[in-house]
């Protein structure tokens, strides 16, 4: 344990040197949180989520390579909205259409990543969210394929196992902020513990 506080210690004080842009806030972009932050919110998550695993209710959540199109993504029934103040939220931001991590975007995810190493959580959600911009269906395809980005970009870049990941996109049903359906902060990836 006291290993774990060193490291977490250490990790804070580095922490603001990788993060290259600013945050909305502590409540809205988790890039701000130090580590001891965000493991406390996975901890808190943990009494929400713990046990619950996605089920696909017959659909397939892979992508046609072909078209980068989704092919029937899962409901949204097994998505559980987890209280603002406990939410892992980054904002990362992509190209218009696009599902590609930008380099710049990357050390965004610095210190998610060594926290999931770190932590004795065996399985993590990332839930892609989108504006209420465009069409329902059209912003769920997009959402997974982020999500799914930022999952290849967790294993490939991190070393996080891909046993660990689940990604999923959830489009514009869950909106940040619902005053401004289009705003940039409902454009976020979301990290939830799982068990």
């Amino acid at each position: 344990m006291l290993e774990f506080q060193k490291f977490t210690a250490i990790l804070s004080l580095t922490f603001g040197a990788l993060c290259v842009a600013p945050a909305l806030s502590q409540s809205t972009d988790a890039s701000s949180d130090t580590a001891e932050e965000l493991v406390e919110k996975f901890n808190n998550q943990l009494g929400t989520t713990r046990g619950l695993i996605l089920a696909p209710s017959g659909d397939d959540t892979t992508a046609d390579a072909d078209t980068t199109k989704v092919t029937n993504a899962p409901a949204n029934d097994d998505f559980i909205q987890i209280a603002e103040e406990d939410q892992v939220n980054i904002q990362i931001t992509f190209d218009f259409d696009s599902s590609a991590l930008r380099d710049d975007q990357k050390p965004k995810l610095a210190t998610l990543c060594q926290v999931i190493n770190s932590v004795d959580i065996d399985l993590f959600r990332i839930v892609g969210h989108t504006d209420a911009s465009g069409s329902a269906d059209y912003n769920k395809n997009l959402s997974l394929l982020r999500a799914q980005e930022v999952k290849r970009h967790m294993v490939n870049d991190c070393g996080i196992p891909e046993t660990r990941l689940e990604a999923i996109g959830v489009g514009e049903s869950f909106l940040l902020d619902s005053e401004d359906p289009r705003g940039d902060v409902n454009r976020r990836v979301e990290f939830q513990a799982l068990s």
